[in-house]
């Protein structure tokens, strides 16, 4: 049940990055700005194995601009 969840979680950076036309680069330069250190490489294992804490989401959220998500379709 958790993979599910990991897939989401997963799917939501993936699609902000997109929405955003930012790569991990840019993600890991903008994690920077607000104090946490990751580099491009790290960033991109995490979300290929969509095992992070929801700490990392979270800044990752913020570093973007993200201030509001859509948890489903509907």
């Amino acid at each position: 049940m958790s993979e599910i969840y990991q897939k989401k979680a997963k799917g939501i950076l993936k699609s902000e990055l997109k929405r955003r036309h930012l790569g991990y680069k840019e993600l890991a330069e903008k994690l920077g700005a607000i104090g946490v250190s990751d580099s491009e490489r790290n960033i991109a294992n995490k979300l290929a194995r969509g095992t992070f804490t929801a700490v990392f989401f979270l800044q990752c959220l913020d570093a973007m601009g993200c201030h509001t998500i859509h948890l489903s379709e509907s």
